[in-house]
């Protein structure tokens, strides 16, 4: 996961009285020392637990279609966690990187990469320069794990990442969710948030979910505008 230390939305952080007991249907705990999502101790010490709702380990089917179809597209990863799609990707020799400013999920994505390891970075999405011009933005489990104060500067950062014509692709998690993470989004307002600078070319439910997105999650295409600012 990565995120901007400075922009927590403190007022949907989980509440401090909840039960103590994990939920696997939605990724609440209560018992972590750390409570800010938008801090890398927060990430840190759930992938040091175990606690990690949100991992596939391993890809769904609707990524491997996609990247399939997409075979020369070069990939950028942002929040990857332990990186699954980093590696099929690698492994089917692509260019890619994934990027997390958790030390904690670099260190078991790295592991989890073996010889590919070096595809996986610790950086700032918000100040991250990738090697090569991404081709498409895979997301993941990344926009639901920003405070939804940050989610502006997601679609600004976004935009200024990829050139014109290039995919923002993958899973977006639609909910009400007021306390995460998972943070939710409303349908209309991903469409405000990322029109201003994409056009949505598909849109379609997945496959295969975890407990913690059931329902409610699907797969969208965004091609950059080549009119929208940066």
């Amino acid at each position: 996961m990565t995120t901007k230390p400075d922009q927590a939305d403190q007022a949907d952080q989980p509440d401090q009285a909840a039960p103590s007991t994990p939920s696997p249907e939605t990724g609440a705990a209560a018992d972590f020392a750390t409570r800010d999502p938008a801090a890398p101790a927060f990430w840190d010490e759930r992938f040091e637990r175990g606690f990690t709702p949100w991992d596939q380990a391993g890809v769904q089917p609707d990524f491997e279609a996609f990247a399939t179809a997409h075979a020369a597209a070069s990939v950028l990863i942002p929040g990857c966690g332990n990186a699954w799609e980093a590696r099929w990707l690698a492994e089917h020799g692509r260019t890619v990187r994934a990027i997390d400013f958790s030390p904690a999920a670099v260190a078991h994505a790295r592991t989890a990469l073996g010889h590919y390891a070096d595809v996986v970075e610790e950086a700032d999405f918000y100040a991250y320069r990738p090697p090569f011009a991404p081709d498409w933005i895979f997301e993941r489990a990344f926009l639901c794990a920003l405070p939804k104060a940050q989610r502006p500067a997601y679609a600004r950062r976004m935009a200024e990442l990829l050139a014109p014509g290039a995919l923002l692709a993958g899973f977006f998690f639609f909910a009400d969710t007021p306390k995460g993470p998972p943070f939710g989004i409303e349908r209309a307002e991903l469409d405000v948030l990322l029109t201003p600078y994409f056009t949505l070319l598909d849109e379609h439910e997945v496959s295969a979910s975890l407990p913690v997105f059931a329902g409610r999650e699907r797969w969208l295409t965004w091609r950059r505008n080549a009119s929208a600012p940066a």
